[in-house]
């Protein structure tokens, strides 16, 4: 990923301006503190619609251009958003069509953010108008880098649904395009359950909590077609920026574990992935939570492209829309901005560079307080984090991570689990996902997260936790990815159905039984009461509430269920299959199984971590590769942790390092491998 105007590491946020149009003074004091922050990059623009188009076909574009000129005359350069985040007033009051229709068809009323129908033909209309316009004046500028396209797409109480007349044709028009006759409908959709088949395209509608929920390829396809619809309005976009204007790279920011959007998909259309990511810091009693999952964030957004992303926003201090708004304690700032960096991102921006002072997120954390001042211990900590920055760009801005390690994360299997009425409801697809992915971080093994469209060659181990939803070419790419000597790790609930959610009539686990070398009797769900423990390797595991209860049929035990009526039968099985393994946990243990089981599978396959020895409790290490590489230590821990430097190493910033040194609370140190 490389910003040809700007081939460096980003520091910067969003800068809404249009805000203090009246207050010249103050923008003239943001470009001074900006530059004391080392602040090199802002986006702007993002909700500016109202400032730039105040009524229907009037345009007043000079106030962007000039903050743009002072911007970068002062060595800072933007990102530059199409406003389609939030609708100007006199838009929704002329033309209702514009706003969205919930589920339960009633239309939202004007306000809020990201409101609009994706399928108005006017909102397209009106939206890239403007476009254009912001193309045509702003593309060419030297200090405009980037295009960001609207924002956070999705993210609002519809989660990016729109329900109304022109949606549901659309919807239809889908359908006809994808089945070509009512027949294949049906059939794919088990319609005539509950005598709810189809006889003409109009009478299909989309999900309703009044109306028709409880077919599921019906919910999946609506998934499906909410996803492509959004990425139809979000390609128009692009492409009219990209028409009038010189040609940028483009990014659209999308957000942590964002159910509705399937990102794999969205990440076709943009040159460079971006993400919003607001950790619960300090929420638990320890970081291990927090950091864990913000981790795998990270991974996933460097996984899309299988390469550098930008960290479009975080917050330098507390956010304001969460139950408890707790501050960063000293240091966590700088760890978790290079957390991000550790993963690949090539920035740190925030929301927000200076504070408004009303509405909903006044209170929401930025570089500039209301205070208007330096003193304070946020911007200092900024400051802080864009001179480090500064420092190890031009080491760090070219490498990139590499894993042998992929876990699969998929967006269809994820609706599909999730929408499945048993054998518990809901199911907590990420949280299941999250068990294979933790002792990872903790080896210190880099992974990728990928979907089941993805190629497998090219990794040595792949993970695939709770594979319901089993896509053909998916299973057929397992196959081939072990028998060619690849190790293959999936679980309970897996291989139950189809592409259209239709169980296969064979068994489960379905299209990949021989690769595992097993067939599944059933699945269990229980109470808490219902105590039960795995036995592996001369340890006691408990076990959850999913357990499955399965026969070798070429595969061997490895663990065993140690009560109730399944005692004594397998709790992880392993099949060789061609050169390859293939390993299947029956149950959802605890995280301390998963840990140990992990550690044995990486010894035994010679998996490299990128620490020689085994790390401390919440401390982790990841790497970035290029002609030398970088080893971000992090730690995770409010208190001091010894750490064993089994060689001698160099920081990036030249200090020599040697034998057991102490990390600082909530200290990143970056060494320099050979």
């Amino acid at each position: 990923m490389m910003i040809e105007k700007f081939p460096h590491m980003l520091h910067g946020g969003d800068y809404n301006p249009d805000q203090w149009l009246d207050r010249p003074d103050i923008l003239e004091k943001d470009i001074e503190l900006m530059k004391k922050a080392r602040v090199n990059c802002v986006s702007l623009a993002i909700f500016a619609w109202a400032a730039l188009e105040p009524e229907e076909g009037v345009y007043r574009l000079e106030w962007l251009g000039k903050i743009i000129d002072s911007l970068y005359q002062a060595g800072i350069y933007t990102i530059l958003a199409t406003p389609s985040g939030a609708m100007p007033r006199w838009l929704t009051a002329k033309y209702e069509e514009v706003m969205m229709v919930g589920a339960n068809r009633v239309r939202n009323l004007p306000g809020g953010r990201h409101n609009f129908c994706p399928t108005s033909p006017v909102m397209r209309k009106k939206l890239n108008a403007l476009n254009a316009r912001l193309a045509e004046a702003f593309s060419g500028h030297p200090g405009v880098i980037l295009w960001h396209i609207s924002n956070e797409l999705g993210g609002n109480d519809t989660h990016g649904e729109c329900h109304c007349p022109l949606c549901q044709q659309a919807f239809r028009d889908w359908l006809k395009k994808k089945y070509q006759t009512l027949d294949a409908l049906n059939h794919a959709w088990w319609a005539n359950f509950w005598s709810h088949t189809y006889t003409a395209w109009e009478q299909i509608e989309s999900p309703a909590p009044h109306g028709e929920n409880g077919i599921h390829g019906l919910n999946l396809d609506w998934k499906r077609f909410c996803t492509e619809q959004m990425m139809d309005f979000c390609e128009q976009e692009i492409r009219t920026v990209q028409k009038h204007g010189e040609k940028l790279p483009v990014t659209v920011n999308m957000m942590t574990f964002f159910k509705d959007l399937d990102y794999f998909k969205f990440a076709k259309l943009v040159d460079v992935i971006s993400w919003d990511s607001y950790p619960n810091w300090h929420a638990q009693p320890d970081e291990l939570k927090a950091a864990t999952e913000t981790a795998f964030m990270h991974d996933l957004m460097r996984s899309l492209k299988k390469a550098p992303f930008l960290l479009m926003e975080s917050t330098p201090s507390i956010t304001n829309w969460k139950p408890v708004n707790t501050q960063k304690r000293p240091g966590m700032h700088l760890l978790a901005s290079l957390q991000a960096v550790a993963h690949g991102s090539n920035s740190v921006q925030y929301f927000q560079i200076r504070k408004g002072r009303g509405s909903f997120e006044k209170f929401h954390g930025a570089l500039i307080g209301h205070q208007n001042t330096e003193n304070q211990r946020t911007f200092r900590e900024v400051t802080e984090v864009g001179t480090v920055l500064n420092q190890i760009s031009d080491q760090i801005y070219p490498t990139v991570n590499q894993s042998e390690v992929a876990i699969v994360f998929d967006w269809e299997n994820w609706w599909a689990v999730e929408d499945a009425k048993g054998p518990i409801v809901p199911m907590d697809y990420a949280g299941h996902v999250m068990k294979h992915y933790r002792p990872f971080w903790k080896m210190g093994i880099s992974t990728d997260i990928i979907n089941m469209d993805r190629e497998l060659s090219g990794y040595r181990m792949v993970i695939a936790p709770m594979a319901y939803l089993l896509k053909e070419r998916f299973a057929e790419q397992v196959r081939e990815f072990v028998r060619r000597g690849g190790i293959f790790v999936t679980t309970y609930w897996s291989g139950v159905v189809d592409e259209t959610d239709l169980c296969f009539m064979n068994g489960y686990p379905g299209l990949i039984a021989d690769v595992l070398g097993i067939s599944e009797e059933e699945i269990d769900a229980v109470q808490p009461h219902r105590e039960n423990f795995v036995s592996y390797r001369g340890s006691s595991y408990r076990v959850g509430a999913l357990r499955d209860i399965v026969h070798p049929v070429t595969a061997v035990s490895l663990a065993e269920y140690e009560a109730d009526y399944y005692q004594g039968t397998p709790a992880l099985t392993v099949n060789e299959f061609g050169e390859g393994k293939a390993y299947y946990v029956c149950s959802e243990n605890e995280d301390a199984f998963f840990e140990a089981f992990y550690h044995d599978l990486a010894d035994e396959e010679e998996l490299a971590g990128n620490w020689p020895e085994e790390l401390p409790q919440g401390v982790t290490v990841s790497k970035r590769s290029g002609e030398e590489s970088y080893l971000f230590v992090q730690n995770f821990n409010e208190a001091e942790i010894p750490f064993n430097l089994p060689k001698e190493y160099c920081t990036i910033t030249g200090e020599t390092l040697s034998g057991t040194i102490l990390l600082n609370p909530f200290e990143c140190l970056i060494l320099v491998e050979a």
